[in-house]
């Protein structure tokens, strides 16, 4: 089939997707020549890891483009759409922290790692949360805008000491912020000499005036200023923005190492080590590209492999650039020689992971007689003698965990005092409807925490929606530790505790379980602390915790007076509520 498929392909640039007997796009790429990429898929021998990926493969799809950007862009949209499991994903990849002023009103300097990308004032990245903050820290002690989250109606502390224009209080001046930020900026940048003559006269009229200790902090500001800006083991004189992108590869791997020049320093940097199918320049394109969807980008790449990176320029508006001699070409040398260290270090430690992962779903698809299961839903129930009941859904893609795809359910009361079965009958009946309601693809492999009982109930459940998603049961022994599985035939299967697939599966329970029993204490703390405080009108939130936080108990707020409720600037209607609800409260305890 895939033989006649292939005779039909045209000669044009598009986008390809392979697909698998359950329909799921395991893989997505695009081409300069549909037909001549697609054919070396299925002609010639590969190694190991692409000759699995072409095991999976059912059929193929494609889509002509006109040019190879537009499959390019296709390709990237298709894959943060789909996330097939053989295309490198930027799902799990860290965040790096940036300082932002933010675009309000009234400014302030946040922490974040969340980039708002038409922020012209965004700056970094800084290597760790720590490197910002003591930035963040430095800045807040030079630049006076606000530090609160909302305004309030009284000067804070910051004020008082210099650090704050108080716009709580006083009209402060679009311009005026317009100069501030300029200063941060210019800080930032590296000119620093400006704060650094003001801080040094500050210093020595304090110390004139015999005032030591506002001397010596005078004194540290001037030596964080020069550790933040100046201390720097790479430094190149033009202060402008830029990358340094090297790629080396073996015949499985690929290893990136990039370097975050700003304002002609180092500011941080990054390695990545992965494999690849087919082809290591497309996959090293991909990643990259998916990289800078989310960062902001620089005016200039230095990168030895320019050619398989050119689609940045026109993606990005950006230049490529592979210096031959100076300073930038000794840095770029730099990169290239990290990144083949990490090539050398990780290589054997990727080759370990993807036994313990791939390795596992291998040796589980064979014990349970399904095709390799990359995607599994495994669900574990929690309560307390039947109150606040609970479920929890984790899911696992390709043996890791996919927590933006867990869910939590808040189930109904039974009488009885365990009502596992209930419980697991509700929420896989709730989990299930929807995934047919809103034609989502289905799980690979459904896990239940529990044995036969468990087991036989979702088996019904699954039965009266008409699905036919494999199912299995995950036994625990009397130590609470993963023991065995049971299979849809009722078969157990007794799992080896040193083998890589009860590793994996006692990872899944218990992360399942760990979901579970969290949301079922954030319930059943929240039904402790309800308060009748909860239902008076004119008490909100705020003013619950005020109350509790000075009256302690709900028996001292009975007998507390007005003036005392008063002297919590309490507004008057609020005061009659409070002291009705507790007096009728008291009369019902009696």
């Amino acid at each position: 089939m895939i033989k006649d498929t292939l005779k039909l392909v045209p000669k044009s640039p598009g986008c390809y997707q392979m697909i698998d007997t359950h329909g799921n796009i395991i893989y997505v790429g695009k081409a300069k020549n549909l037909k001549n990429r697609l054919t070396t898929y299925f002609t010639g021998s590969h190694d190991y890891k692409t000759t699995k990926m072409i095991s999976n493969i059912d059929h193929f799809e494609y889509i002509v483009t006109n040019t190879e950007i537009e499959a390019l862009i296709l390709e990237i949209d298709l894959i943060k759409k789909h996330q097939p499991r053989y295309n490198i994903l930027l799902t799990d990849d860290k965040s790096y922290p940036y300082i932002e002023i933010t675009q309000e009103r009234h400014p302030k300097l946040i922490v974040t790692r969340t980039l708002n990308k038409t922020n012209k004032h965004l700056f970094g990245p800084y290597p760790n949360v720590k490197a910002a903050r003591e930035t963040l820290n430095l800045l807040h002690k030079l630049y006076p805008l606000r530090k609160c989250h909302k305004l309030p109606k009284e000067p804070c502390l910051y004020y008082y000491i210099g650090q704050c224009l108080a716009p709580c209080i006083n009209k402060v001046s679009n311009e005026t912020y317009q100069t501030i930020r300029k200063d941060i900026t210019d800080f930032l940048k590296g000119n620093t000499k400006p704060i650094l003559n003001d801080l040094k006269q500050k210093m020595y009229e304090a110390s004139e005036n015999l005032e030591f200790e506002r001397a010596q902090e005078y004194k540290n500001t001037l030596e964080a200023i020069q550790t933040t800006t100046e201390e720097q083991n790479i430094n190149l004189d033009d202060l402008k923005d830029r990358d340094l992108i090297a790629i080396v590869h073996d015949d499985e791997h690929i290893a990136l190492e990039s370097f975050f020049i700003r304002n002609g320093k180092l500011s941080a940097r990054d390695k990545k080590v992965f494999p690849y199918y087919i082809d290591s320049e497309s996959a090293a394109l991909e990643y990259i590209i998916q990289f800078y969807q989310t960062y902001p980008v620089p005016s200039e790449i230095l990168t030895n492999q320019k050619e398989a990176l050119k689609p940045l320029e026109t993606l990005f508006e950006v230049t490529l650039k592979t210096p031959q001699r100076g300073p930038k070409h000794k840095l770029l040398n730099l990169a290239v020689l990290n990144a083949k260290q990490s090539l050398s270090e990780a290589t054997e430690h990727l080759k370990r992971q993807t036994e313990k992962t791939f390795g596992a779903l291998d040796e589980l698809s064979e014990l349970l007689n399904i095709p390799t299961p990359y995607h599994i839903e495994a669900f574990d129930n929690s309560h307390l003698f039947g109150s606040y009941p609970v479920s929890s859904m984790v899911v696992f893609k390709n043996a890791k965990p996919s927590k933006k795809d867990y869910r939590k359910y808040k189930l109904s009361t039974h009488k009885s005092q365990s009502g596992d079965t209930e419980q697991m009958e509700e929420v896989l009946y709730r989990r299930y409807q929807r995934l047919l309601y809103e034609d989502q693809k289905h799980p690979d492999l459904i896990l239940v925490d529990g044995g036969i009982h468990q087991l036989n109930t979702a088996k019904n459940v699954l039965k009266d929606l008409n699905l036919t998603i494999p199912i299995a049961g995950l036994v625990k022994s009397d130590k609470h530790k993963t023991s065995h599985l049971i299979d849809q035939t009722d078969t157990e299967f007794k799992l080896e505790s040193t083998s890589k697939l009860f590793q994996l599966l006692s990872h899944i329970q218990e992360e399942a379980h760990r979901f579970a029993i969290n949301y079922h204490k954030d319930l059943r703390h929240k039904g402790i602390y309800a308060t009748v405080l909860d239902t008076i009108e004119g008490v909100g939130e705020t003013t619950k915790k005020k109350l509790l936080k000075h009256f302690k108990t709900i028996a001292t707020m009975r007998h507390a007076t007005y003036e005392d409720f008063k002297a919590l600037s309490i507004p008057d209607k609020t005061i009659k509520n409070i002291q009705n609800a507790l007096k009728k409260g008291e009369k019902q305890d009696d």
